[in-house]
């Protein structure tokens, strides 16, 4: 039983080790045979085929008094079902896909307000929408503008200024 019990700290170690050196696995043997391998040899798999394997003997010789071949046998089925659904988990959140994130280069031609008046020379501040949420940017303008004057952005710089100019009515 301790060999098992091991076994079953060594996948729990490994475990530990995958959250902190997260794909160290997974690129060493990309195309091996032909790509049948790749993700089945990424540490969380690994590490929980050991852990199920060690902890499945485990339980197999205390519970049931098996000897080692039979615990053996039961521990790589429990360490092969672990596996398996960590494969699963692991290609189900690697396919999550969520929305594009914006950019600065969503901003141009868009609308906004003045919150704090632009100097010629220097900068303010004004209010835009970026993905729906009133988000405040430094500005910029060729002339001054003053406060609560509706702008159009020309471009965006940086990720936090904007280049603005006034809405001709």
């Amino acid at each position: 039983m301790a060999w098992f019990l091991g076994i079953g700290i060594t996948g729990v170690v490994l475990l530990a080790l995958s959250l902190v050196f997260g794909g160290v696995l997974d690129g060493a043997f990309d195309g091996a045979m032909g790509g049948v391998l790749d993700g089945w040899l990424s540490l969380p798999v690994v590490a929980g085929f050991a852990a199920m394997t060690g902890f499945g003997g485990a339980i197999a010789t205390g519970a049931a008094d098996a000897g080692p071949a039979v615990a053996t046998a039961v521990g790589a089925g429990c360490g092969l079902g672990t596996a398996w659904l960590t494969y699963r988990f692991s290609r189900a959140l690697m396919r999550d896909q969520t929305a594009v994130t914006p950019t600065g280069g969503d901003l141009v031609g868009t609308s906004g307000n003045v919150v704090t008046a632009i100097p010629a020379d220097g900068f303010g501040e004004v209010l835009l929408q970026l993905a729906g949420q009133p988000v405040k940017f430094a500005a910029r303008s060729a002339g001054p503008v003053a406060r609560g004057a509706e702008v159009w952005v020309e471009a965006a710089p940086t990720a936090t200024s904007v280049v603005v100019r006034p809405v001709d009515l």
